[in-house]
């Protein structure tokens, strides 16, 4: 292993993070922090780790975050895929959005839900064609003999669809992620950073606690 590996390191000094400046409500805490992410022009803002757990195994992907709303956060994908089938198996998840640029991070625990069909077209009908193709091209997570192989499908369902609109594939769909836990946290210097962390109570309402670095 390079031992310059050891040597990289960054000391966090942009901002600091108190009780005092947190929504009650971690929900609207984390919209205020992705407008400022969007406002920063940090390419990729919406881009977030998300980790399942399935046969003893956890398994984390990058996936991205298409819809946030007072119920949870969403994104979409095949549901034939190796995270959905883990999903289906285990509800329980996590997502971790990291905004290096902001020395930000956010961590998020909950269950997993698949959103109304409703949803899932509504977000298909607005995906680039390109994408619209590509969802019935993929049988995600397939072992498959080569790039030709999907460059074949590509050029079969372009033409099974030219004329028309692609429609959504009955294997392809949303997943919503319902918080039950969510833990802010800014970086600061000599690695004392700020965690402050929301955690659901039984009677709906959120207990805000500070967390040692």
């Amino acid at each position: 292993m390079d031992h310059n590996i050891a040597n990289i390191r960054h000391d966090y000094h942009l901002k600091g993070l108190v009780e005092n400046d947190l929504d009650a409500d971690p929900l609207k805490q984390f919209r205020l922090w992705f407008n400022e992410v969007i406002g920063a022009g940090i390419s990729e803002a919406n881009a977030m780790m998300l980790s399942t757990f399935s046969n003893g195994r956890p398994s984390g992907r990058i996936v991205l975050l298409k819809d946030l709303d007072e119920r949870g956060f969403s994104f979409f994908t095949n549901y034939a895929s190796k995270k959905s089938r883990e999903m289906e198996a285990n509800p329980q998840v996590a997502l971790t959005f990291f905004w290096k640029e902001l020395e930000r991070q956010v961590r998020i625990e909950g269950r997993v839900v698949r959103t109304s069909d409703a949803e899932s077209d509504a977000y298909f009908a607005v995906r680039p064609r390109g994408s619209q193709i590509g969802a019935w091209v993929s049988d995600q997570s397939e072992v498959i003999p080569d790039r030709a192989f999907l460059e074949e499908k590509t050029e079969s369902f372009k033409t099974r669809f030219e004329g028309s609109e692609v429609p959504r594939p009955p294997h392809w769909g949303g997943y919503r992620v319902i918080p039950d836990y969510v833990e802010f946290w800014q970086g600061r210097p000599s690695r004392l950073h700020d965690r402050l962390a929301y955690t659901k109570q039984i009677d709906g309402s959120w207990k805000i606690e500070r967390l040692s670095p």
